[in-house]
């Protein structure tokens, strides 16, 4: 039997007769970095607290660790690290008191926290700041101090709940360095974002809607398993006014049989057509012919962000239906 880092069977939350988490199902491997992905109030935090021990579940059961997540919560606690959306920071104490009193939570020893403390000054670019206080840092510097002190007891498992909201591209983009560093040393990530271009560094992806899981697989799986029709970026002339004209393009291309998808993607249209030779010269002559003409057309690699809006799109018709 595989020696997994969460194992997770039936899961649910219900808060009076709304259920937040319906019985989800899903493992995650030790060492990987696991994205929980979908959009806000779709479960995935409620799902976090149940897996860090914070919230009970209504049903099924969680294995951390090897721990329990509702009989075994103080030994799970010892064990994980969480950094929750809001930073789980002290904002009027200083660098280096809060993470000694981080490490004091944790039950760590005088000589520990010392030695640690250096670890996590040195990680969050810190050194010369120790004693400024924590609320006239900057968000980056924040993020990687909350993470130090989140993985202060140099836990196997970490939970990250939105970790990079916001702070600028280049404080996430040295923050998935830092992930990727935890990984390869053999900690199990699991973290959740709504940035669905950090989702491609994840080794594997579950997608969560109202509750309950959709799809899984890695980045390419994703893909290459949902997206199986050709794709074309649309740029319309920068002339005509893109914002509105975009919108119209969509409205005219939804209306055609043979388009299978649409979304906007700033002054950029995303469609999904049948075939991919008849679908660009019907797509340049369909907005021609309403005054609508495009810039620059050709067909694209399908992101994350095309996949995650197809498959809410399928599911919220299939609840429909």
């Amino acid at each position: 039997m595989k020696d997994y880092a969460i194992e997770v069977d039936n899961l649910t939350k219900q808060f009076g007769k709304f259920t937040a988490v319906d019985h989800i199902n899903f493992t995650v491997n030790r060492g990987e970095i696991f994205g929980f992905l979908g959009a806000n109030g779709a479960g995935k935090s409620t799902t976090i607290r149940m897996l860090c021990g914070l919230l009970e579940p209504t049903s099924g059961t969680a294995m951390v660790g090897g721990y329990d997540v509702t009989s075994q919560t103080e030994l799970l606690k010892k064990t994980i690290g969480y950094m929750s959306q809001r930073f789980s920071l002290y904002e009027d104490l200083t660098v280096k008191e809060n993470i000694r009193f981080f490490g004091g939570v944790y039950g760590l020893t005088n000589g520990k926290i010392k030695e640690r403390m250096q670890w996590v000054i040195e990680m969050a670019g810190l050194k010369g700041r120790e004693r400024s206080l924590t609320k006239t840092l900057s968000g980056g510097w924040k993020q990687r101090l909350a993470l130090g002190c989140a993985i202060l007891q140099e836990p196997q498992i970490v939970f990250l709940d939105e970790p990079t909201g916001g702070v600028d591209p280049i404080s996430r983009r040295n923050f998935w360095e830092l992930i990727n560093s935890l990984s390869e040393q053999g900690v199990t990530v699991l973290v959740t974002t709504h940035y669905l271009d950090e989702a491609e560094y994840c080794n594997t992806i579950i997608l969560i809607n109202a509750g309950r899981l959709i799809a899984r697989g890695s980045p390419k799986e994703l893909k290459n398993e949902h997206i199986i029709f050709p794709i074309f970026e649309v740029e319309i002339k920068s002339e005509e006014t893109p914002a509105s004209n975009v919108v119209a393009a969509m409205s005219i291309l939804q209306e055609q049989p043979w388009v299978l998808k649409t979304s906007i993607f700033g002054t950029y249209l995303h469609v999904g057509v049948e075939n991919e030779a008849e679908g660009q010269e019907r797509i340049v002559s369909l907005l021609a012919s309403h005054g609508i003409h495009i810039q620059h057309i050709e067909r694209i690699t399908p992101s994350l962000e095309d996949v995650f809006l197809h498959l809410l799109e399928r599911d919220t018709l299939q609840q429909a239906a």
